[in-house]
C-alpha cells in the first residue's frame, strides 16, 4: 500500500496507474482508495491519510468548490506517494490526532 495526506477540502480527482490513465473498463473497478481516521493540523490546516493501491502511482487533487479561494492552486498531481515507514516519520513530527468512529469494534 501507498500513503498521501490531502488538506481538507480537496478532492482526488485522475487517477494512474503503470499503463496510464486508470481506466474503469480496463481494471472493471475504481482504484482502492480509503481516507483513514488519522489526520494532523500542520499551520492551522488539517490534512487526512489516505491509503491507496500499489498499483496506483500518480494522484490528481483538486480543491473542492467550496475550498477555492483567491489564491488556491487549482490541481495537484502528486508523483511521490508514501510508505508506511514515511507516514510514521511524519507523524512522529507533527501534532496529530487519532479518531476512531466505532471504539467498540477496536476494542473487541
Amino acid at each position: 500500500m501507498k500513503y498521501f495526506f490531502l488538506t481538507e477540502g480537496w478532492t482526488i480527482g485522475r487517477v494512474w496507474a503503470s499503463e496510464g490513465l486508470w481506466q474503469i473498463t480496463a481494471w472493471r473497478r475504481q482504484p482502492d482508495i480509503q481516507r483513514l481516521n488519522i489526520s494532523l493540523v500542520e499551520n492551522n490546516e488539517l490534512m487526512w491519510l489516505y491509503r491507496i493501491e500499489d498499483a496506483v502511482i500518480t494522484v490528481e487533487v483538486k480543491p473542492t468548490p467550496s475550498a477555492i479561494v483567491s489564491e488556491a492552486i487549482g490541481q495537484v498531481v502528486l508523483k511521490r506517494l508514501m510508505t508506511a515507514e514515511q507516514v510514521i516519520e511524519r507523524l512522529e513530527t507533527a501534532e496529530a490526532k487519532c479518531q476512531l468512529q466505532n471504539i467498540q469494534s477496536v476494542l473487541l
